[in-house]
């Protein structure tokens, strides 16, 4: 029987998933339901091949023709066209589960509301440094699926997930893998908190006891979740001597991996900044041991390695002001974390597109740190009223970023910080965070 997969969504994640199974010859139904797309510029991403394209609403004819669906992550699961599937029959995959199905070798997968990024772009620094072949792929930025088919036996990978990846696999099977995290997020799309979890849980469901599940034993709802799952738990943890696991003790990282207590590296040793990231460092460790990495290797990159780009990221310093792009700070955790690195009185911009957050302890983590608070975007007035509430009075709102980078200039004196650290999506204002960040370093970088 020719399978004939329906590939929803034409951004990025559909056309990886579109090209790979279009080179394992099956038949492929591109579909967006946003008709204003070109569909000869949709098709002249995939020469050589025939595919199918599909603009708008979803016809009957075609779900009655596909054997599986591979969704793109965002495209939510309440969409009225995958209900229609689900009541097919249609089985519907995530990218992720495709790019399972396809691809070879080893595989780590990590997620967690926040320092997936990083974790995962250290992971594979410490992959490429000692295995010949080594992919890092997932919501990093580079697909799944754009990768499986040049995986062989002797590849090992580090996939970044999200949620949304998750939220549709079925036999998706990682040997070691990590939940760095788990704060509210994105439950605009999940609904509730136990969904939420639920979700970040799957990275497990098909993991078995010679499988290996990477946690952070200061994240309450991991702890508990530790106690149940079936499989090898290697815990890490910035508070506390972490028995066989990785810790952190004074400035220096431990490691007791190997049975043994090893000292890994200390934290000024590093490049980046935070006891978050010494947690993102400590579970990177935690993953590459598991993955078979000697401690050689694992330290010399710990101390190559520079922060991600978008994630407290130095920009420059001007006039003894120092900037910095923490774009990828969207939700509250991940800005308290941003916050938390600063050591200088700070200007921060904050505000965006409103994923249904809570901004009150965030607001408390800035108090005695923030000299000012410079608002955009939707959420700005919903900020400001919390902040005002909490004793919070030197804040401005600002059109765009433009406006708000020269407020915040204006806002400085030397010893002074300028942190962009959203706490918020960039939807609405940005196509994504990668933009808002580029175009706020940008404006800073302007004489």
């Amino acid at each position: 029987m020719e399978r004939t997969i329906l590939v929803a969504g034409g951004g990025v994640s559909g056309e990886g998933a579109a090209r790979m199974l279009l080179e394992t010859g099956a038949s492929v139904i591109l579909y967006d339901g946003n008709e204003a797309l070109e569909e000869e510029a949709l098709r002249a991403k995939f020469p050589g091949h025939e595919l199918e394209i599909v603009l708008g609403e979803l016809p009957d004819e075609v779900i009655g023709r596909v054997t599986s669906c591979v969704i793109s992550p965002g495209i939510p699961m309440r969409a009225p066209f995958v209900g229609r599937l689900k009541e097919a029959g249609v089985p519907i995959w995530s990218e992720i589960e495709a790019a399972f199905r396809h691809g070879k070798g080893r595989l780590s997968a990590i997620t967690g509301t926040n320092g997936k990024t990083t974790t995962t772009a250290l992971v594979g620094q410490i992959f490429g440094n000692y295995y010949e072949s080594s992919f890092v792929v997932g919501n990093i930025g580079t697909a799944y699926t754009q990768e499986a088919l040049k995986t062989t036996e002797n590849s090992v990978t580090v996939a970044e997930v999200s949620s949304f990846q998750l939220e549709t696999i079925d036999t998706f099977h990682p040997e070691v893998s990590a939940i760095l995290n788990i704060t509210p997020d994105h439950l605009d799309r999940h609904g509730t908190m136990e969904e939420y979890i639920r979700v970040k849980e799957l990275v497990t469901k098909n993991q078995t006891d010679r499988d290996v599940c990477v946690l952070n034993y200061e994240d309450e709802v991991l702890r508990v979740f530790g106690e149940r799952l079936p499989v090898r738990v290697l815990w890490f943890s910035s508070k506390r001597r972490m028995p066989g696991g990785i810790y952190l003790e004074g400035n220096t990282i431990i490691s007791e991996f190997s049975g043994k207590r090893e000292p890994v590296a200390k934290t000024g040793e590093l490049k980046i900044l935070g006891v978050h990231n010494y947690e993102n460092a400590m579970a990177a460790v935690a993953v590459s041991c598991a993955m078979g990495v000697p401690m050689e290797v694992i330290r010399r990159t710990l101390r190559e390695f520079k922060a991600v780009e978008h994630r407290i990221e130095f920009v420059l310093e001007r006039n003894h002001v120092v900037y910095y792009n923490d774009s990828k700070g969207t939700n509250p955790d991940a800005a308290i974390q941003g916050i938390r690195a600063m050591v200088r009185p700070t200007v921060l911009i904050a505000g965006g597109y409103d994923k249904g957050s809570v901004y009150r302890e965030w607001l408390l983590a800035c108090k005695g740190r923030v000299k000012k608070l410079i608002l955009l975007g939707d959420t700005a007035e919903k900020i400001a009223e919390e902040a005002k509430s909490l004793g919070f009075t030197n804040i401005s709102f600002a059109p765009s970023m433009e406006e708000a980078v020269e407020l915040a200039k204006a806002g400085t004196e030397p010893g002074d910080a300028v942190l962009l650290s959203p706490a918020c999506a960039s939807w609405g204002m940005f196509r994504n965070y990668e933009e808002r960040g580029r175009i706020f370093k940008e404006l800073v970088r302007r004489e």
